[in-house]
């Protein structure tokens, strides 16, 4: 079997460009420059430098210019500190491509992960903190993050994007329960605080870690009647899951039998209305 070759995008070798040579591609919005997540990239450039490098390629009619593909951020909060100068990856083509949708963001827990091997490897909480423009208390959180925890739901969670307080909603439970809850709320897509903080209010005392403080303005028997519902609720939920398969491949089929029907059926009309002779004499 022969091999072809596979183009490189790059050029071998980065430069360090001057910014007055950059031509952006498009405008930063006010409101980007606002949100939280841009003071962070900021205060991670000024504390730590830029670590994935803005890509550009080279004007066809002006060797001196180049524009910006990707990085508008970077490039915008670097103009902002007032950097002469910054070190890009040259593309070989100017294709229409979003860098940023090839991009998997970084999850709660491999976040989680990241920060614990910064600190093994000797790097100041307060340096992190400053990193990713929080208060040290927020790293301190973030480093005991799963502690109370299992095994199985760190596993299911690994790659999703989960809310601090839904996984500190988790660590009032009791393992096999925290399963439970962790795979409804994949099930359901659902990972936010409030359906997490619903999970735990409606699980059995037996399965949480600590005894639950009394409800106001719930008795205790209403409390055991909404335990129930939920469990109910639950074990019909897992039953639909299951005959979720073999019911939509039936409701498909059928769909593709009544297409074809009234397909059929609107053809015949307009021949009939097109050919009444034919019609007319295939009758007799």
């Amino acid at each position: 079997m022969t091999l072809s070759k596979v183009n490189i995008s790059f050029e071998a070798c980065s430069l360090r460009i001057p910014i007055e040579e950059i031509v952006p591609l498009r405008e930063i919005s006010t409101g980007t420059v606002k949100s939280s997540k841009y003071a962070q990239i900021a205060a991670s450039i000024r504390e730590v430098g830029i670590i994935e490098p803005p890509v550009v390629v080279r004007d066809r009619s002006n060797a001196s210019l180049y524009h910006l593909l990707d990085g508008h951020i970077r490039f915008n909060i670097l103009v902002d500190q007032g950097a002469k100068e910054v070190v890009c990856l040259v593309a070989k083509d100017d294709e229409a491509f979003t860098y940023n949708k090839q991009i998997s963001r970084l999850a709660t827990i491999q976040e989680h992960k990241m920060i614990l091997r910064a600190i093994e490897k000797g790097v100041p909480e307060e340096r992190l903190a400053r990193a990713l423009n929080v208060d040290v208390e927020n790293i301190k959180t973030k480093k005991t993050l799963l502690d109370g925890i299992c095994e199985e739901v760190i596993t299911l969670l690994h790659d999703r994007h989960v809310p601090f307080q839904t996984i500190r909603a988790l660590k009032k439970l009791k393992p096999m329960r925290q399963i439970e809850a962790v795979q409804l709320m994949i099930a359901m897509n659902r990972f936010t605080v409030s359906y997490s903080r619903s999970l735990v209010a409606a699980t059995p005392e037996a399965m949480l870690l600590h005894p639950k403080k009394p409800a106001k303005g719930l008795r205790p028997e209403q409390i055991e009647m909404m335990e129930k519902e939920s469990a109910n609720l639950d074990r019909d939920f897992k039953v639909i899951e299951n005959d979720y398969g073999s019911d939509h491949l039936d409701l498909v089929l059928m769909v593709g039998y009544l297409l074809r029907f009234w397909a059929t059926r609107e053809l015949f009309v307009i021949s009939r209305s097109i050919f009444p002779i034919f019609w007319a004499n295939s009758r007799k």
